[in-house]
């Protein structure tokens, strides 16, 4: 039997906190997280600027 996982973005203005407290009270467990650079084309380089955070979550059984 397949478990469902669903990935949980932190919101730009939410605290990691905050993101984990919103997938817990959806029923979800954090199993994973990952990071990615958000880029922006400045001058014609691309210039970093913030990262995005995304937690994996995995529904909890009831």
């Amino acid at each position: 039997m397949s478990k469902k996982t669903v990935w949980f973005e932190v919101g730009e203005n939410e605290t990691m906190d905050a993101c984990l407290e919103r997938m817990k009270q959806a029923g979800y467990a954090a199993v994973g997280r990952k990071e990615e650079p958000l880029f922006e084309e400045i001058d014609g380089k691309p210039v970093p600027i913030r990262q995005i955070v995304k937690f994996k979550g995995m529904k909890l059984s009831e």
